[in-house]
């Protein structure tokens, strides 16, 4: 049974993450408009949005989320390659997905500057 005061801790930190990567990803984008090309733009944007927002299950908590990047990161460092590999496991379907967002965010720009 989890108790509330951790479950509290729990949401105000993903708020708080939240939050965070909503002014990264704002601060970034402004440095990225010096970039002349839309295409590599969003690229780097959406590479941005994978690393930082992409999840994986804790395996101490059931239903609790952790960030793949620092579930990854903790995990190599402590040399368990299999958990750290489920996390390398949502990155790779996230970069997927993310990627065929993005095919087709070209293709909308494309026709729409025709």
């Amino acid at each position: 049974m989890i108790d509330t005061d951790a479950s509290l801790a729990y949401g105000i930190f993903w708020a708080a993450y939240a939050v965070a990567f909503v002014v990264l990803f704002y601060l970034m984008k402004v440095l990225f408009r010096i970039l002349p090309f839309y295409g590599v733009r969003t690229l780097l944007l959406s590479a941005l949005v994978v690393l930082f927002l992409t999840p994986v299950e804790s395996a101490e908590l059931a239903d609790w989320w952790i960030p793949a990047w620092l579930f990854a990161g903790y995990e190599l460092i402590l040399g368990d390659a299999d958990a750290a590999g489920r996390a390398l496991l949502n990155f790779s379907i996230a970069a997927l997905v993310m990627l065929l967002v993005w095919i087709l965010d070209l293709v909308r720009y494309r026709l729409v500057r025709k």
